[in-house]
């Protein structure tokens, strides 16, 4: 994952933290027995800074896992060392594993001794792998996170999420340790008091003993296998990149570009960028996905940017691809394996916001195309049907080009599955249509930048 906040100033916060723990001066307080594994191991230290509404800035401090908790030893440090808890108690999550502890150490010792036939030495390993699920889905059910939003929502509820933009399912257990990492500490601290996030920052920390002696106060930026999970959550956003000037998100589908009419529609990518950003200019977006598209999105930070990234797309300078899933087979339609289309459309005033055939007044639209492969969908009732994976590259922006180009009749007359406006979308289903690569020149260091993101689908 990539840091979501600068960490320059939280990564002098972090080596100041070092340096006490060190000196004696601060020291991690053990609050539960490491277990066996983990005994002589490192751990993750953070440091993050914050603005509260008054405007007044502060640091926290957090450090992975449940075992160790940061605290003041020095008297003249402890008024004002602050440090996030635990998201969830150590003995909170003691007692939700207590139920099943006494039989899964059981199975475990009876599958050390001998005198076991291969089926029954299975039959227990499945007993123990059942019970330790049931264990772990116990604990998780205990983490709520607060969000950028100011909303709580559960472990289960995110894996959820993360499950649907992924295109993992819903039912996804997260790996041990999810909710203990020092960074989503600190968030859910930020979050849970109103606190504005402006440098987060987290560094390895281990005793002069360690074998990882010289990763020691090296910055790592969060974990894809548990932050991957937790941390698009709670920020609203998938941050793929930023810096002072511009950032790039991973846009889920459903959410809005830019905010619409009424008070319903005002949550959208801008408003999320901006709620994490308070320091964002206005209108920061220089271009547009559809609602129900995902993938790659790209804003500017300041004026400037703003500027030179808007005239990169008006000239073309912009290269994007997507990824489609028609609903069938463009084969057998006579349509050749990649290609090149210039179709003309207009707004239809009298059903906004569709777009329709218009040879005379029409705007023309440019799109090149691949087809990659058929594969079978799956629908959201079960049952299946064949499906072709087009990969797309407009070479000009109109509004639902590409929709158009599968759909329409003087393009491939083959929607996009889940297309609401030009074809159909069963219950559970999403528009089949991700933007995956977006290249365009850095508007400040002239550096050309590419970034990619799967299809979920």
């Amino acid at each position: 994952m990539f840091q979501p906040y600068g960490e320059e100033a939280a990564l002098e916060r972090c080596r100041w933290l070092i340096e006490k723990l060190d000196s004696g001066d601060v020291a991690l307080r053990r609050l539960s027995a490491l277990s066996g594994e983990r005994a002589g191991q490192g751990l993750m230290l953070a440091a993050m800074v914050a603005r509260d509404p008054a405007g007044r800035e502060d640091v926290f401090y957090a450090c992975s896992g449940l075992s160790r908790q940061l605290y003041a030893v020095s008297p003249d440090l402890a008024p004002s060392f602050r440090v996030a808890p635990p998201v969830v108690s150590p003995d909170a999550i003691d007692a939700a594993l207590s139920k099943n502890d006494g039989e899964i150490h059981s199975l475990t010792a009876r599958l050390a001794g001998g005198g076991l036939t291969g089926t029954e030495r299975e039959a227990l390993k499945e007993r123990r792998r059942s019970l330790t699920d049931e264990s772990l889905a116990a604990v998780f059910s205990l983490y709520r996170f607060r969000c950028a939003d100011g909303k709580e929502r559960g472990l289960k509820e995110i894996c959820a999420e993360y499950g649907m933009r992924t295109g993992r399912g819903a039912g996804i257990l997260p790996p041990t340790g999810t909710g203990e990492c020092a960074g989503q500490k600190l968030l859910h601290l930020a979050f849970s008091q109103g606190l504005t996030p402006l440098s987060l920052a987290e560094v390895f920390y281990c005793g002069a003993d360690s074998p990882d002696i010289g990763k020691k106060g090296k910055a790592f930026p969060p974990c894809d296998s548990r932050c991957g999970i937790v941390l698009p959550v709670m920020l609203g956003l998938e941050i793929l990149y930023r810096d002072g000037d511009i950032i790039i998100v991973n846009k889920q589908s459903g959410l809005l570009s830019v905010p619409g009419r009424g008070p319903d529609k005002q949550d959208c990518i801008v408003s999320r960028v901006r709620r994490l950003f308070p320091d964002c200019m206005e209108q920061p977006s220089v271009h547009r996905l559809d609602m129900e598209t995902s993938g790659l999105m790209l804003l500017a930070f300041t004026p400037a940017a703003h500027r030179e990234l808007s005239r990169q797309f008006q000239e073309g300078e912009v290269s994007k691809e997507y990824v489609a899933l028609l609903d069938g087979v463009l084969a057998k339609k006579g349509i050749a394996p990649e290609g090149v289309m210039e179709l003309t459309f207009r707004l239809d005033i009298n059903n906004r916001p569709h777009q329709i055939w218009d040879s005379v007044y029409g705007k023309k639209a440019v799109t090149e195309w691949k087809i990659e492969c058929v594969q079978d969908y799956h629908a959201p009732d079960g049952s299946r049907r064949p499906a072709t994976r087009v990969l797309f590259r407009p070479h000009t922006g109109r509004t639902h080009q590409l929709r158009l180009a599968s759909a329409d009749p003087h393009g491939f007359g083959v929607p996009i599955i889940g297309d609401t406006l030009y074809g159909s979308c069963a219950e559970g289903e999403r528009l089949m249509l991700h933007a995956s690569r977006l290249c365009f020149t850095h508007p400040m260091t002239g550096r050309r930048m590419e970034f990619t993101s799967p299809a979920p689908f």
